[in-house]
This record gives structure tokens, C-alpha cells and sequence, in this order.
């Protein structure tokens, strides 16, 4: 399987990229997060790739990072929901954004995604909510690079779980507010407090 891909742009056209890697021109598909952050055409990229095999083509897939492929990869295994569905969902929804509204079960947020009808949004929940332990992982892992990159120092749950939140996008003084009263000395798991703690947001 093709896993990523480093080479030249030479065009960008979305949602379709060309990268030359080693004199061989690679069509890829990709998201709008990762079409965004391309350089100019001619300039060095390395990108995350999802890579289908069908009877009458051979596709290829672009991610901006290992988490957003992760999402799309548990997108596919909906019923229903091909590769060409799960990138028109991440180009319409950031990986994060559909991770919040899957865990909050907001049917009416996913809808508004074009192309998801209420019959699809209702089978991306059901499907996927008993999954959202291992669509979480990516959550805890941004915190802890985040405050390794800070201070070199795992130690604290509550610092870990307000660096995860910051690497949501939060700024520091909301995700301090939102843990807030939460208790880390009785459960220390980083991904459970900030998950208690976006529900907490999403339930307001």
C-alpha cells in the first residue's frame, strides 16, 4: 500500500493534486485541509495517503496528517459510505470538527455537510459511535506533543488535558474553564477528561 507520499507539486487543481516522486507523476485526491496548507507549485510536499484498488482504477487519497486518514479509514468501514463519500465528508467537516459531532451524536450538524442526508448521518452515528475510543486517541497524542514541545513534561494530567484541548483550537483560558472542576487525582485519563469536557461544551 501506498502509505505517503514526498516529491514536487506540479499542479494543484482541486480536489486533485499531481506530486512527482522519483520521475513518476502521482494523481491524488485530497482534502480540502490538506489542499489549503499546499505550497506553491514546484515546491517540495509530503503528505499522508489512502491507497484503493478497484476493478477498473487504482485511486489514490490525500490527508493533511495520520489522524485525518485515520477518520476517513473508519469512515469507509460505514455501510454504504465509499472513499469518494468519507473525502466529500472531511472536505466538508475538519477530521476534529466530525470526531466532536459523531461523540455528541448531532445528527442535525452532519446533515448540514453537502451530500450527507439524515438516513447516512443517522448510520455514520450508530455506526461509529462504539468506535470513538480509538477516533480519540488522536485527541490525547496532539496534547501530549503539544506540552512536550512546551516544557519537556508529561507529569500533570490537567496540563496534558488543557494542551489537548488547546490543540483542538481552544484558547488556554477556555480550556482551562472547561476542566474546571473535573477530578484528576481519582481518574488521571487524559482522553476521558477532555472528552467530559467537550461534551460539557456541546451540551450548552
Amino acid at each position: 500500500m501506498i502509505g505517503r507520499i514526498s516529491g514536487r507539486l506540479i499542479d494543484k487543481r482541486t480536489p486533485e493534486i499531481l506530486v512527482e516522486a522519483q520521475g513518476v507523476g502521482y494523481e491524488v485526491s485530497a482534502t480540502t485541509s490538506l489542499w489549503a496548507s499546499l505550497p506553491a507549485t514546484g515546491d517540495e510536499v509530503s503528505f499522508c495517503t489512502h491507497f484503493v484498488v478497484r476493478e477498473d482504477a487504482q485511486l489514490l487519497f490525500g490527508f493533511i496528517d495520520t489522524e485525518e486518514r485515520l477518520v476517513f479509514r473508519e469512515l469507509i468501514r460505514v455501510g454504504g459510505i465509499g472513499p469518494k463519500v468519507a473525502m466529500g465528508i472531511l472536505s466538508g467537516m475538519p477530521a476534529m470538527d466530525l470526531m466532536q459531532t459523531l461523540m455528541r451524536e448531532d445528527v442535525t450538524a452532519l446533515t448540514r455537510i453537502p451530500g450527507v442526508g439524515r438516513k447516512t448521518a443517522e448510520r455514520l452515528v450508530v455506526e461509529l459511535r462504539d468506535r470513538l475510543e480509538k477516533l480519540d486517541l488522536g485527541v490525547a497524542e496532539k496534547g501530549r506533543e503539544h506540552l512536550a514541545n512546551a516544557n519537556g513534561n508529561l507529569t500533570d494530567p490537567l496540563r496534558e488535558a488543557e494542551s489537548a484541548l488547546v490543540a483542538l483550537g481552544y484558547k488556554p483560558q477556555e480550556a482551562a474553564k472547561m476542566l474546571a472542576g473535573q477530578d484528576f487525582s481519582s481518574n488521571p485519563d487524559v482522553a476521558d477528561q477532555v472528552r467530559q469536557a467537550l461534551r460539557k461544551v456541546m451540551q450548552k
